[in-house]
C-alpha cells in the first residue's frame, strides 16, 4: 500500500496506546478514520482531539469478541466512506500467572479479544476489501494484526497471553499466504512490540462482567503483573516510535514488524531448539536474575492486587 492520504482506515482499540499512534499518523497522512475501543470515555476524547486536528473521524464502542459488534463497525464505516483501506486489528489484552491456573473466564476474555478479535476483523474486512478490489482496479488494501514478541516466545507465567499471541501470527502467515494465492491487492503484516509503554498491563481495568475475575489473584498472577508493569512501563520504545515504524513496513510491504529487533536473538535460540528437537531453550539465560526474581515473588507473594 503506497499511498495513504483520502483512504479509509479502521483501527480497533484506537483510544489509546498503539491505536491511538495509529490514529495520529493516519490522520497526518490524510486518511479517513474509524475509530473503535470499549472505553467510551477515551474514545469520546480521541474523537475530539483528532477532529479537532482536521481529521475526518467516525467512532464506535466495539467488543471485538462479538462478532456482530465486529460487523456493525464495518457496517458503519462503509455506510460513512464507503470502503476500507486499512485495518489494525490492534484490540488486546493481557493477563499472566502460572498456566493451570488461569481460570475458564481469563481464557475466555483473553483469547476472546486478542484472537477472536482478529478472526473477526480479518473474516469481515477482507471480503469488504475484495469486493472493492473488484470494482476498482486501483484498489490498495492492508491488513495489519496486532501480535507480539510473546507470539514468537513463550516466557513462564504469560501462557494465555503467550498462546493468543501465537495465533495472531499463525492467522496473519495464512491470511497472507491465502491472500498471495488468488492475487489480490491486499497486504498483510504482523506486528510484534516488546515491551513498550502503553496500558495493556492495565488492561483489566476494562475487563467485561461476563468474562469477570471471580476469586483473587493468584501469587503467581500477582508477581506477573507487578513484573509485567515494570517491563512495560520502563520500555524505551514509544508507542508512537512502534507506529512510524509501522505505516514504513505498511508502505514497504512488509510482513513482520519488530519494535525491538534485538528480542529476536531468544526467537533465534527457540527456533533451532524445535529444529533440533531439543528441549526448549530458557527464556532467561541471558538474564537469570530475573528468573529467580518471579520464582522469589511468586513463593511470596501473599496479598491481592489492589
Amino acid at each position: 500500500m503506497k499511498t495513504f492520504r483520502d483512504k479509509v482506515a479502521v483501527i480497533t482499540g484506537g483510544a489509546s496506546g498503539l491505536g491511538r499512534q495509529f490514529a495520529n499518523i493516519a490522520a497526518r497522512e490524510g486518511m479517513k478514520l474509524v475509530l473503535a475501543d470499549v472505553q467510551a470515555d477515551a474514545l469520546e476524547q480521541a474523537t475530539a482531539e483528532l477532529r479537532g486536528q482536521g481529521a475526518s473521524v467516525i467512532s464506535q464502542l466495539c467488543d471485538v469478541r462479538k462478532g456482530e459488534q465486529v460487523q456493525a463497525l464495518a457496517d458503519a464505516a462503509v455506510a460513512e466512506f464507503g470502503a476500507v483501506h486499512l485495518l489494525f486489528n490492534n484490540a488486546g489484552v493481557g493477563s499472566a500467572g502460572l498456566i493451570w491456573e488461569n481460570t475458564e473466564a481469563d481464557w475466555e476474555w483473553v483469547m476472546g479479544v486478542n484472537v477472536w478479535g482478529v478472526i473477526h476483523g480479518v473474516r469481515i474486512f477482507t471480503k469488504l476489501m475484495l469486493e472493492a478490489a473488484a470494482k476498482d482496479a486501483a484498489f490498495e488494501g492492508h491488513i495489519v494484526n496486532t501480535a507480539s514478541m510473546a507470539g514468537l516466545l513463550n516466557a513462564p507465567a504469560m501462557g494465555v497471553y503467550n498462546v493468543s499471541k501465537h495465533a495472531v501470527v499463525s492467522l496473519s502467515e495464512t491470511l497472507y499466504h491465502d491472500l498471495q494465492l488468488v492475487g489480490a491487492p491486499i497486504g498483510t503484516s504482523v506486528l510484534c512490540p516488546y515491551f513498550v509503554p502503553t496500558g495493556i498491563s492495565q488492561s483489566h481495568r476494562n475487563r467485561p462482567e461476563d468474562v469477570r475475575m471471580t476469586a483473587g489473584p493468584t501469587a503467581s498472577q500477582i508477581a506477573a503483573q507487578v513484573m509485567t508493569d515494570k517491563a512495560v512501563s520502563s520500555g524505551k520504545v514509544s508507542a508512537e516510535e512502534v507506529a512510524e515504524i509501522t505505516f514504513k513496513a505498511i508502505a514497504d510491504g512488509q510482513f513482520y514488524i519488530y519494535s525491538h529487533p534485538d528480542a529476536l536473538a531468544g526467537v533465534r535460540l527457540n527456533l533451532e531448539s524445535v529444529v533440533a528437537g531439543t528441549n526448549p531453550p530458557d527464556p532467561y539465560a541471558a538474564t537469570p536474575q530475573i528468573r529467580e526474581l518471579l520464582k522469589a515473588k511468586i513463593q511470596g507473594a501473599s496479598k491481592p492486587l489492589g
